[in-house]
This record gives C-alpha cells, sequence and structure tokens, in this order.
C-alpha cells in the first residue's frame, strides 16, 4: 500500500493496479490535466536581457 498523490487515500502498489501509484483513473486523471495544464512548473529566474543569450553562434 502506497499513498495516492492525488487524493492521499491508499492505493494498492501492484501489478493488478493499473493505475499505480494512483488509486483509480479519475485520480490519474486528475494529475495528467493538473500536469498538462503546466500546474507542476519548476519556478525559474527570467533569462538576462543580453542579446547573446542562447545563440550559439554569438557566443
Amino acid at each position: 500500500m502506497v499513498v495516492c498523490p492525488t487524493c492521499g487515500g491508499p492505493s494498492v502498489y501492484a501489478p493488478g493496479n493499473r493505475f499505480r501509484p494512483f488509486c483509480s483513473e479519475r485520480c490519474k486523471n486528475v494529475d495528467l490535466g493538473a500536469w498538462a495544464s503546466e500546474n507542476f512548473r519548476m519556478p525559474a529566474d527570467t533569462p538576462p536581457d543580453d542579446p547573446i543569450y542562447g545563440d550559439a553562434r554569438l557566443q
């Protein structure tokens, strides 16, 4: 048994649970929707305003 990442309920972590580590198809789809909506983004610094940033030819 593990904790479902979406609802926090118990989830069977075994080959018989085709939604593992989620407890159900609903929890799996909620997580997928959050991922697709970019809710799991990592905070990042904005790139510098230098004109050569990212252009390999100018470095």
